[in-house]
């Protein structure tokens, strides 16, 4: 089913973090004036917010993005139970439990990404993997190349509130990135959803 001008505006600006009115009109296919009318709109509803930036000569430019309640639009899976089950597991069995779940899941996500690499060797084929596997898993993932480094990039994260509760789950993830890329390379988070950013980043720099 076809989605709404404003439904594709919260995702445009999820993927993106931000971006201009002339920016969102091109993804569109729309015109400025009618991307200004859908934005009016999503302003109106409190889901997205704006700021006027001076980029040298020339008028300011105004880039929107996600306000908390937009972000809310891309739900946290299940996040509620799922806080309520860590306390719990930490309240009745001990950090080492919680710990060792941790240490499970990981080995499983694991095993389950290298069955997919087996004989891949190219870095850009096992990004192409790592990304659709966890765009699968909610994750709305991407990578890009820049000149000297790689990006890994998730644009959403759907167990935040289990990785705010409890934040091995990062830790975990970022081990298995590093894994899975291998040792020649670097991996290091340099953007965090948890310390209010609008996404993950990975930067992974060949080891010289």
């Amino acid at each position: 089913m076809q989605k709404n001008p404003g439904d594709r505006i919260l995702m445009f600006l999820k993927m993106r973090g931000e971006a201009s009115a002339a920016s969102i009109a091109t993804e569109l296919t729309i015109t400025k004036e009618g991307a200004r009318k859908h934005l009016l709109n999503l302003a109106s509803q409190g889901l997205i917010l704006s700021e006027t930036r001076s980029e040298g000569i020339g008028r300011p430019s105004t880039y929107y993005s996600l306000s908390k309640q937009g972000i809310a639009k891309f739900p946290d899976s299940h996040a509620d139970i799922t806080v309520q089950l860590l306390q719990s597991i930490k309240q009745v069995l001990g950090e080492n439990a919680l710990d060792l779940l941790i240490s499970d899941r990981e080995a499983k996500v694991y095993q389950k990404y290298t069955r997919a690499m087996t004989d891949i060797e190219s870095i850009e084929k096992k990004l192409d993997i790592i990304t659709t596997k966890r765009t699968a898993e909610g994750y709305m993932a991407e990578w890009k190349k820049e000149e000297d480094h790689y990006l890994l990039i998730e644009n959403h994260c759907p167990i935040c509130a289990a990785a705010t509760e409890c934040q091995g789950f990062c830790r975990s993830e970022l081990n298995n990135f590093q894994q899975l890329i291998g040792p020649a390379y670097l991996i290091e988070r340099i953007e965090y959803i948890i310390e209010n950013a609008p996404r993950c980043t990975y930067r992974i720099r060949e080891i010289q």
